[in-house]
Order: C-alpha cells, then structure tokens, then sequence
C-alpha cells in the first residue's frame, strides 16, 4: 500500500464509528425530547390533581359515620352544598385546616352550607394509622367542626381524593363540584373555598 491511501478496513472502521455515534446523538436527542414530554405531563397532571372543578364527576352514593348520632349519607345531604375535607389528626397541616374550615362554617352559617372534617385513619386499635372516637372528638370540639370517618378510604377514593388532605365540595344535586388537593399553608384556605362555594350557591 502505497504513502496517503487508506486501506478498506480503517475506512470500514471509521464508517462505523461514525455510524455509532450518529446513533448515540439520535438516542440522546430522543431522550431529552421524552424527558421534556414526560415531565409536561407530569405538571399538568399535579395540576389538574391540585385544582380540578370535578363538574364531569356523578353523584356518588356514600356513607360515613359520625362519632355521635346517625351516618351521615350522600341521600341525607341532599339539597345543601357540602364541604367534606378529608385529612388525619397526626398530619402537620390539620391545624391549618381546621382553622380554615371553623372560618367557612362561621362564614356560611345559615346559608345552606353544610362542613366536615373527615377522618381517614383506621378505627382499629391493631392499626398503626389508629385514631379513636374520643381523640377525634376531642378535635372537633376544639374547632366546633363535626368530625366524620372514612377508615377504609373508599369514600374519599370515591369522590376523587388521591391525597392528604383535601376538600371536595358537593352541589346540592350530590355532585362533587370541586375536588382541592392539597393546602398551602401561607394562603387563606377559607377563601380559595368560598370562591368555590359562591359559584354554585
């Protein structure tokens, strides 16, 4: 072979290393392309989660229990709007969101406006996540709230809740109008919920 050629198989070597990294550019582009799409994905569904006006929900039937007197149902709620939050007494955030809804309850006193604070935690003393009668009533004295439970979640899975803690609104129909997921601690909770509830009073 003579000076200044090159033999077939380093150009069969240099066609394939370019070969690859064509190929390991294409790859990387693919997947900062995905990576964009999925994370875009991901914020509007934590958003559509945080913020839904679930007025595409049906009326779901339900019943949960109060720590004193009857269930309360979906049937004997009829006719009111109502404020169901769920949450846990041990969740850092139950305070902000007891205050929140004491100042809902005062504010629609009379109005047809009916405020829960559900409980979530189990009331089987075996359960880690046990809570008791007299623990969660102790509560809702504190804050003249009427404190139901949900032990086994289906309620709140019913109405849409995926997490801790939230408030649904139902329409007088038993719609739920507005599912909130989450609390922003620095906000005015009670007013993002009026806004709510002015709309379908």
């Amino acid at each position: 072979m003579t000076r200044g050629h090159i033999s077939a198989s380093k150009l069969c070597s240099v066609a394939r290393r370019n070969e690859r990294w064509r190929a390991q550019r294409s790859f990387q582009m693919l997947t900062r392309t995905w990576r964009v799409i999925l994370t875009a994905a991901c914020l509007l569904s934590l958003t559509a989660a945080s913020f839904a006006d679930a007025t595409t929900l049906q009326s779901p039937e339900f019943s949960l229990r109060a720590l004193d007197g009857p269930p309360v149902s979906s049937e004997s709620l009829r006719g009111e709007v109502v404020v169901l939050a769920f949450g846990a007494s041990w969740l850092p955030l139950t305070r902000n969101q007891m205050e929140s809804l004491k100042k809902l309850a005062d504010q629609y006193a009379g109005r047809g406006v009916a405020v829960y604070w559900v409980s979530t935690e189990s009331d089987s003393a075996k359960s880690k996540n046990f809570a008791d009668d007299n623990q969660l009533r102790d509560l809702g004295r504190r804050y003249k709230i009427t404190v139901l439970r949900d032990p086994d979640g289906l309620v709140s899975k019913r109405l849409g809740v995926d997490q801790l803690p939230s408030t649904v609104i139902l329409n007088k129909q038993g719609q739920a109008a507005a599912v909130v997921g989450g609390l922003d601690p620095g906000a005015d909770v009670a007013k993002q919920l009026a806004e709510r509830l002015d709309k379908i009073l």
